[in-house]
C-alpha cells in the first residue's frame, strides 16, 4: 500500500480526482467529514447509549457520545503525531501532493468520532442480544432461508459493520450516505472483512468483521481506491488501512483509562489505585507536589489521567513508526498496544475494571434488562415486517408498523434485507428510547 492512494479525498459519485494541492485550506475535505458526523441523527443519539453504567444517573459517567468525542481527541493527537513523521519521511507527500500533518490527524480524528456509531442500545451486550435472538431465539427459525454469510451477519450482529452501513447507505435524496472520503471510511473500518469465514487467523483484522453482505460491493469499492491489500481470492477480506491501527489505539487509550477513572469516581475502585497503577505508565513525569496539591478526588484523578494518555499516545506513535512498512505491507497483524512497553500495566488496570466496573451488580441487572427488551422489539418488529410482505398482518401488526420510520426500507423482498432492516432500527434507538418502545408494546405507558 502506498500513502498516495491511502490519502484518497474520493467521495462516493465522484467522476474526478480530487487533488490534495486544490482544496479550501480554511475547510478541508477530510475536515468536512467530521462536520457531517456530528451533525447527524445517528452520532447525536449517542448521548443516550450506554459506555460502561448503563443509564447511569450521575454526571461524570461516560456516555457513548462523551466516550466517542474523547478517542477522536487523542486519534487527532495520534494522527497528527504520526502524520508529521510521515512527512518527515516521505517528503513527496508534502512538497508534491500538498498533503500536511493535521491532514493524517484529521482523518483519524473523524474515524474515531464515528467509531461507535453503530452500537446497539445498552453497550456490548446489545450486540450480543441481536445474535442471540437469530441463534437460539425467535429468529432462529429463519436459518434455512439465508445464505450462511447472511445469518452470520446476524448471529454476530456487529456494531462496526452497523457503523459502516450509517456512513455508506443511500435513501432518497442521500446518495452515498453521508458521502464520507474514502480515506475516512477506510480509517474507520477496523475489521475489513465479512462474518465468514470467522476467525481465519490470529491477525488483529480478522477478530472481528466490518462489512454487511449489503455492503459489500461499497467497501469493495472503497478498498480498490484506497489501494488496501487482498487477503482471500475466496471471501471479501482486506488488509487494515494504516489509519485504522490508530483509531483503535485510541479507543483502547481511551477504555483502559477513562473506564478506570470512571470506576473511581463512582466508588467502584478504591482511589488509591489510581495512582499505584497509573503511576507506572508516568513515572518519567508525574510531579508529586502537583499531584498533592489538589483538593478533590476528580482533580487527582484527571490528573493522573491527563499524563498516562499522553504517555500512551507517544508510545503508540513509536510502535507505528517503527512498524512502518509491516503495516503499509498488510502483515502487522496485533493491535498497537499489544507492542506497548505499557502492556503489562495496562492489562492490570484492564483486569482490575473488568472485576469491579464491568461485572459489577449495577452494569449485570441492567444487562439483563437490555436482553429482555430488544428480544421483544426484535419480536414485534420481525413479525409485523414480515407479515405485512406475507399478506398475513394483523390490526396489531399494522399499527406497529405506523411506528416504524419512513427513512428505513422495511418492505424489500429479500429476507435478510428486511431482518437487518429491523436489526438497524432497533440498534439506531438510544437507551431510553428503546425502554420506551418496549413500555409502549408491553401496555405499560401511553
Amino acid at each position: 500500500m502506498n500513502w498516495e492512494q491511502l490519502l484518497s479525498l474520493k467521495r462516493f459519485g465522484d467522476t474526478n480526482k480530487r487533488l490534495r494541492k486544490e482544496q479550501d485550506e480554511t475547510r478541508l475535505g477530510f475536515e468536512v467529514d467530521y462536520d457531517r458526523i456530528i451533525f447527524s441523527q445517528e452520532f447525536r443519539s449517542l448521548q443516550d447509549k450506554t459506555q460502561v453504567i448503563p443509564l447511569s444517573q450521575t454526571d461524570f459517567v461516560h456516555t457513548r457520545l462523551t466516550h466517542s468525542l474523547e478517542v477522536s481527541v487523542v486519534g487527532r493527537s495520534l494522527g497528527r503525531k504520526v502524520g508529521q513523521k510521515i512527512l518527515e519521511k516521505h517528503p513527496h507527500l508534502q512538497n508534491v501532493h500538498g498533503y500536511q500533518a493535521n491532514d493524517f490527524g484529521a482523518i483519524v480524528a473523524t474515524a474515531a468520532l464515528a467509531h461507535d456509531i453503530g452500537n446497539p442500545p445498552f453497550g456490548h451486550s446489545g450486540e450480543k442480544s441481536i445474535g442471540e435472538f437469530f441463534k437460539t431465539g425467535a429468529g432462529k427459525q429463519y436459518k434455512d432461508q439465508l445464505t450462511d454469510k447472511e445469518y452470520q451477519d446476524l448471529c454476530d450482529f456487529e456494531g462496526n459493520a452497523n457503523g459502516f452501513k450509517i456512513l455508506t447507505q443511500s435513501r432518497a435524496g442521500r446518495d452515498g450516505g453521508l458521502r464520507l472520503s474514502y480515506a475516512t471510511l477506510g480509517a474507520f473500518t477496523k475489521y475489513p472483512k465479512e462474518s465468514l469465514p470467522k476467525r481465519p487467523t490470529k491477525h488483529i483484522a480478522d477478530k472481528k468483521y466490518g462489512v454487511f453482505q449489503s455492503e459489500k460491493e461499497a467497501f469493495a469499492d472503497v478498498a480498490k481506491e484506497l489501494g488496501l491489500v487482498k487477503r482471500s481470492d475466496k471471501h471479501l477480506s482486506f488488509s487494515r488501512h494504516p489509519l485504522a491501527y490508530l483509531v483503535e489505539a485510541a479507543d483502547d487509550i481511551c477504555y483502559t483509562i477513562i473506564d478506570f477513572e470512571d470506576g473511581i469516581n463512582l466508588g467502584l475502585i478504591p482511589e488509591e489505585y489510581a495512582l499505584e497503577y497509573l503511576s507506572k505508565v508516568i513515572r518519567d513525569n508525574i510531579k508529586p507536589e502537583n499531584y498533592y496539591a489538589l483538593s478533590n478526588k476528580e482533580d487527582r484523578v484527571g490528573y493522573l489521567r491527563a499524563l498516562a494518555i499522553g504517555a500512551l499516545i507517544n508510545d503508540a506513535v513509536d510502535i507505528f513508526m517503527k512498524n512502518e512498512d509491516a503495516i503499509l505491507d498488510g502483515t502487522f497483524d496485533c493491535a498497537l498496544l499489544d507492542k506497548s512497553k505499557f502492556e503489562a500495566q495496562i492489562k492490570d488496570i484492564i483486569k482490575i475494571s473488568i472485576e469491579n466496573i464491568y461485572h459489577s451488580e449495577e452494569v449485570i441487572d441492567k444487562e439483563i434488562a437490555g436482553y429482555q427488551i430488544i428480544n421483544k422489539l426484535l419480536t414485534v418488529y420481525t413479525n409485523a415486517v414480515n407479515n405485512s410482505l406475507n399478506g398475513t398482518a394483523s390490526n396489531y401488526d399494522e399499527l406497529i408498523l405506523k411506528r416504524l420510520p419512513k427513512t428505513i426500507n422495511f418492505s424489500d423482498s429479500s429476507l435478510y434485507q428486511r431482518l437487518l432492516a429491523v436489526c438497524h432500527y432497533v440498534s439506531l434507538l438510544s437507551d431510553s428510547k428503546a425502554i420506551q418502545n418496549f413500555k409502549k408494546i408491553e401496555g405499560v405507558t401511553f
